[in-house]
């Protein structure tokens, strides 16, 4: 992995947990038995710009899951995925499941989005907008808003049990379960209507199926966020083990400068760093107490770094206060260590093949999906034959042959189709020709096809294709230019 040292990875490469010394220039590590009970992670509190990007991550994302539920749009709530009717709302949008290649579209940019900014930056997105990570920070804030920073909550949990102990853990726990019962409440919210379901809670009428995924989406957000935190990156998260294979000596990682920082020790402020021989790193252990997985990035790029950037926020402050240069831990390229390149050298390198690439496939997918969404028709066909009768003769020897067709209405407005159809000389639409579908609805009509004696003479026996134009209807009767075409087959008997 980029950026790591040898001894680092070998020590985990293996199902160990690896825990640095911390010694002056020390990157040895002590091999510790996953089976063993590991001591609980409380990461330290901190400030700084990486720190305020990711609580504005936490609040757009959060923002955007709880409000989009209850924002009105249309008669309805905005997001609404409708499993029952099998009808998704997406704010204009109304999508069937006909309409799957959507869902494959956006999950295919996703993919593509998340190989781009890895390629470019590492784990950005574990690091700010994970679910993991954001709701692991709404939790923590939590834990420290009723049993202080780190310091204090290792002294409140070594303590023994009192009144002072008891109310600060009840407060913190019935605040986590209340989160995470209205994180299980929103997200059943966008597949039963939140209004709906928040009427069902209030008189005590909720659904069994709502009340077990409101409990289990609950109990997850509680688990995971609560309890195993870190874990979920270090062992359970599959991202974590493959990373490696979107990075690239030109990847942007966060580094620890071992040659400007080592050997460390402690020092004063005003010590010759020359005369006592040391580098810039005082050895505060800060870096390791801020981060979330409890690593020691002066070890090297390790697999259990989410890229949070809580020790480059961290390191900065130490050397302000001692009046150092920052950036003693930053965002770096391996290149950019070895070559000591400048900030600005190594953002020139970072368009490279593999960031164009992605680049140019992530943008040709984007607006394909964008044109093929604004050029989407307004009604979808579905026809299907009638297999109790594939063909028949009617009065004056014309051929017929029934068809069940299902018109769905992807418009939340009435609407007026017309059914035509091509292919054959003389085929023709009898009965039902023009049908009426209301906003959202999907329906089935039997259609018949005529095709006259004359007509049928001259065409062979067995199946010929044929097209079913169904064409939109204006108020006045015209065609709106609005229509779809869905091939099928007229079967001539024998």
């Amino acid at each position: 992995m980029a950026g790591t040292d040898k001894k680092a990875t070998s020590a985990r490469v293996i199902p160990i947990v690896p825990v640095a010394n911390g010694g002056a220039g020390g990157d040895a590590a002590q091999l510790v038995s996953l089976y063993e009970k590991q001591p609980k992670i409380h990461p330290r509190a901190v400030h700084g710009w990486f720190a305020a990007w990711r609580w504005t991550l936490v609040w757009l994302t959060q923002a955007l899951f709880y409000g989009l539920a209850w924002l009105p749009w249309n008669g309805r709530q905005a997001l609404l995925f409708d499993l029952t009717a099998r009808r998704f709302f997406i704010f204009d949008l109304v999508l069937y499941p006909q309409d799957f290649i959507y869902l494959t579209g956006l999950l295919v940019i996703c993919a593509f989005a998340l190989f781009l900014f890895t390629a470019v930056a590492g784990r950005l997105w574990c690091g700010y907008a994970c679910p993991q990570t954001v709701y692991t920070e709404i939790f923590l804030w939590t834990e420290r808003l009723f049993e202080g920073d780190r310091n204090q909550r290792l002294k409140l949990d070594a303590g023994p049990w009192g009144w002072q102990k008891l109310w600060r853990k009840f407060g913190k726990h019935f605040t986590w379960g209340a989160i995470a019962l209205w994180t299980g409440f929103t997200f059943v919210g966008y597949f039963t209507p939140i209004r709906t379901l928040a009427a069902e809670v209030t008189q005590f009428n909720l659904g069994p199926w709502e009340t077990f995924w409101v409990l289990f989406y609950g109990l997850a957000t509680y688990g995971n966020a609560g309890y195993l935190r870190e874990q979920v990156c270090k062992y359970m998260c599959p991202y974590a083990r493959f990373q490696s294979a979107m990075f690239d000596h030109d990847t942007l990682i966060i580094s620890y400068d071992q040659a400007r920082g080592d050997p460390r020790g402690t020092r004063a402020r005003s010590a010759d760093l020359q005369q006592l021989g040391l580098g810039d790193c005082i050895d505060c252990g800060l870096c390791v107490q801020v981060c979330p997985t409890g690593i020691d990035i002066r070890n090297g790029l390790q697999y259990e770094c989410i890229g949070c950037a809580a020790c480059i926020d961290v390191c900065d402050s130490v050397m302000d206060k001692m009046r150092y240069p920052r950036g003693l831990i930053k965002y770096a390229t391996q290149t950019g260590m070895e070559q000591k390149l400048t900030s600005r050298q190594m953002m020139a390198r970072m368009l490279r093949p593999r960031i164009l690439i992605y680049s140019g496939i992530l943008t040709a997918i984007s607006l394909g999906l964008v044109a093929s969404l604004a050029m989407k028709s307004p009604f979808k066909v579905d026809v299907v034959r009638d297999r109790g009768s594939l063909a028949r003769i009617a009065g004056e020897g014309h051929v017929e042959n029934v068809y069940r067709l299902q018109l769905m209405n992807a418009t939340e407005q009435s609407q007026r189709l017309q059914v035509q159809v091509t292919g054959l000389p003389g085929a023709k639409v009898t009965g039902l020709a023009e049908v009426q579908v209301e906003a959202t609805e999907a329906r089935w009509f039997p259609v018949v096809v005529q095709v006259p004696h004359e007509s049928a003479r001259q065409l062979s026996a067995g199946a010929h294709p044929i097209q079913f134009r169904i064409e939109r209807l204006s108020s006045d009767g015209q065609d709106d230019n609005a229509s779809v075409v869905e091939k099928s087959t007229f079967v001539i008997p024998r």
